[in-house]
């Protein structure tokens, strides 16, 4: 169940490949090696209404929060963070370069207990479809 959520400033889409950002985002996740693709999910939300900072117009921000299910090391997940991080950042790479953004990624663990899923995507993906 890693579901990366991007949520993002209006302004941040005239400055930025959002879709780009999402599929750089992916392949991280992917590469990381810790995550079933079967249960990867990137999914980007525009904020319509975002005070940033000074309120200053040109400010922007992304904020990603990637939730995952229980089970894996705090280290494992400091490594896939790091590299997910990192690819967002050279994705946006032209916004960060700018003192008007911001980013940030948190990664938060779903107690199993109360979490419920019924997902056949990944009976497809496995072969046990």
């Amino acid at each position: 169940m890693p579901h990366l959520a991007i949520e993002y400033s209006a302004g941040l889409e005239a400055r930025a490949d959002i879709k780009g950002v999402c599929e750089k985002a992916y392949e991280a996740m992917l590469t990381a090696g810790i995550f079933p693709k079967a249960g990867i999910r990137v999914r980007a939300h525009k904020a319509d209404v975002a005070i940033v900072g000074d309120a200053l117009p040109d400010n922007d921000f992304a904020a990603l929060t990637l939730s995952v299910g229980a089970g894996r090391s705090t280290e494992a997940l400091k490594e896939a963070g790091d590299m997910i991080f990192a690819a967002v950042q050279e994705a946006l790479k032209s916004p960060l370069s700018t003192p008007h953004f911001a980013l940030s990624l948190e990664i938060r663990e779903i107690n199993p207990e109360l979490s419920w899923k019924d997902t056949p995507i990944h009976a497809r993906l496995s072969g046990k479809s």
